[in-house]
């Protein structure tokens, strides 16, 4: 059993006010409950902050004493820090009778170096950081010891495994599990297999693949004769085409109006106008 000492003073003001004026001159407001009442604390910040030190972890009973010299036995039951500041806002004491059992919790500290981590490649994991048991103030432990020299990966210590403590009295679930030596789960990357065509793909990749005898030669002749509109031959209607018949500028044909009657042959007989005889 670990017992510590802390000096306090007894307050009559509570409320948000008193306490952000006790907190600006250096001092930490206080409640401790128990059969005796409600009592309002102040406690120095210094010498809250040795304590703390001492606890370092462990359980420990804290026999606090005001000014009138009366002395109470207690645990710290709830403390508060602000996060900004790290400065204690406020704590929680619980009174307790040294001749009545109290339930509380104590922490876990793991010893040993276990089987499972050296040769089986495991991993300790705790499952509970704290144990709840029941005793008299006298018996009560700082810390429960738990070795794991002897576990074995994929194995685990439950509360029933615990060692026993003279005038303490578990009182989480047997089957509770405090410790467990597992071993990590490798997750293999899948490897990508190469897809390989069907038959019938394969056919019509080779067939598309390599041109028909009648289209290569199509496309051979193709490339001697260039195509129309292709560069080099005029299209129809192009600059320095033949005109088409009917189009301006283009040669009327025989026997049509306006057009001079076409010239008789070398030595032939002129044609007789139409209506004479």
């Amino acid at each position: 059993m670990k017992l510590l000492k802390l000096p306090v003073q007894s307050r009559d003001k509570s409320g948000r006010g008193p306490a952000r004026r006790l907190r600006a001159s250096g001092q930490i407001p206080a409640v401790i409950y128990g059969k005796s009442g409600v009592r309002h604390l102040t406690v120095k910040e210094p010498e809250f902050r040795l304590l703390m030190r001492a606890v370092a972890g462990t359980t420990a009973l804290v026999e606090i004493s005001d000014q009138s010299g009366v002395a109470t036995l207690s645990l710290l039951q709830e403390i508060q820090r602000d996060a900004r500041t790290d400065h204690f806002v406020h704590i929680d004491l619980r009174e307790v009778s040294a001749n009545e059992p109290m339930r509380v919790g104590v922490p876990v500290r793991v010893t040993g170096e276990s089987v499972g981590v050296k040769l089986e490649s495991g991993i300790i994991e705790i499952s509970r950081h704290e144990i709840f048991v029941k005793c008299l103030p006298k018996d009560l432990p700082d810390i429960i010891m738990v070795d794991v020299t002897e576990l074995h990966a994929g194995h685990s210590i439950h509360v029933s495994d615990l060692k026993p403590i003279p005038g303490i009295t578990f009182i989480d679930h047997a089957e509770e599990v405090v410790v467990a030596c597992v071993v990590p789960k490798v997750e293999e990357e899948p490897v990508a297999a190469e897809a390989v065509p069907a038959e019938g793909e394969a056919a019509a990749t080779a067939e598309g693949a390599a041109p028909a005898e009648g289209e290569a030669a199509k496309a051979g002749d193709a490339k001697g004769a260039p195509a129309a509109g292709a560069k080099g031959a005029p299209a129809a209607g192009a600059k320095g085409a033949a005109p088409a018949a009917g189009a301006k500028g283009a040669a009327p044909a025989a026997g049509a109006k306006g057009a001079p009657a076409a010239a008789p042959a070398k030595g032939a007989a002129p044609a007789k106008p139409a209506g004479k005889k």
